[in-house]
């Protein structure tokens, strides 16, 4: 008799607690058995469920499996389990495009923030390829990348500096991501993206689980590793600068949700690790997003401080328990390499002992 998945099935319950919270808790209370009756209904109890918690749940989860998919594609990329979008300056790129026109006073439409995250994402991300060297080295990408993420983050600064109070306040929540007021419009504003990163991803799988070889092992299968990586960091910027757009820069979920997905799976290849990682950040950040509507009402907490203060040190503990030191060979005796194998496997043990 085959056993059930207990890992996925584990995931569908904790996302399904998650899921009755978002809708039930809050301000009024909708008990989990009144929830079908308050979506078909027309009072307030289905008002707040249907306008104002609903979107907001869909949201937390689209918001989160695209920055868990874009932190696997990243680490996937650069061979680096500290390769998050918040090192290589896209986050703050993406922030920096949405920011600057509110402090400018420049009318700008909603619908053009999504385009004006993509341009910050993208010149953040190009910034880190060409001072690089277009990824030839992955560590030099890892390096170059948290050097512009912080001028980047110095050009925020400056920004807020020149805001006036209410400004700044609007500009404080934002950079530390937030899903309060969204609505449905915000929703679909992030469908088209969706449309066009998903098939990219479906056709980089195959790319990211070749870079996993080597750079060397890779050219020999015949894979330009160069475009390879900038094409990975374009996808994780369509998955990225929407995302941002909207709720923020939503701290470190590309981060824990990789180290959780092939925590789940160690022997999982980058297929798998990818549809993982995508689930594990939508998880995240519906559950950050309880704490942040709950935990000091009736004010609201930004949802990124929460995820940022939970990440990073689940995601370090993961990433140290993850690591498992070489098994230590001693050198063998001389006269060892010239004895027939069936004759030296007693020895051999011997001298392992």
């Amino acid at each position: 008799m085959r056993r059930p998945p207990v890992v996925p099935l584990c995931l569908g319950v904790v996302a399904l607690a998650g899921a009755v919270c978002a809708l039930s808790l809050g301000t009024p209370y909708v008990p989990p058995a009144a929830l079908p009756a308050a979506l078909g209904s027309d009072g307030l109890a289905g008002l707040v469920v249907t306008e104002l918690r609903l979107p907001r749940m869909v949201l937390a989860l689209i918001a989160g499996a695209c920055l868990g998919a874009a932190g696997l594609v990243l680490q996937e990329a650069l061979r680096n389990p500290l390769a998050v979008p918040e090192m290589l300056g896209v986050s703050s790129g993406a922030a920096l495009g949405v920011a600057a026109p509110l402090v400018l006073a420049l009318a700008v439409p909603l619908g053009l923030q999504p385009f004006l995250a993509l341009a910050g994402a993208a010149l953040g991300g190009l910034l880190t390829l060409v001072a690089a060297g277009f990824g030839r080295s992955p560590s030099a990408v890892l390096l170059t990348g948290a050097a512009v993420a912080a001028s980047l983050q110095a050009a925020l600064l400056v920004l807020m500096v020149m805001a006036d109070q209410l400004d700044l306040q609007l500009i404080y929540r934002y950079l530390l991501g937030s899903l309060s007021a969204r609505t449905w419009d915000d929703v679909t504003g992030l469908l088209p993206w969706l449309a066009a990163a998903v098939p990219a991803l479906v056709l980089c799988v195959p790319v990211l689980g070749v870079l996993r070889l080597g750079d060397d092992d890779a050219r020999a299968l015949g894979v330009r590793v160069e475009r390879a990586r900038v094409a990975a960091l374009g996808i994780a910027v369509v998955l990225i600068a929407p995302v941002v757009a909207v709720c923020g820069p939503v701290a470190w979920v590309g981060f824990l949700a990789p180290h959780l997905a092939r925590r789940l799976r160690p022997d999982g290849g980058a297929a798998g690790w990818l549809v993982r990682s995508a689930g594990c950040g939508a998880i995240v950040v519906l559950c950050a997003d309880q704490p942040a509507r709950l935990a000091l009402a009736p004010v609201e907490t930004p949802v990124g401080a929460w995820t940022a203060l939970v990440g990073v040190p689940v995601g370090v503990l993961l990433l140290k328990r993850g690591r498992r030191p070489a098994p230590v060979r001693r050198p063998l005796p001389p006269s060892l390499p010239q004895a027939p194998t069936a004759l030296a496997a007693p020895v051999l043990r011997k001298a392992e002992r």
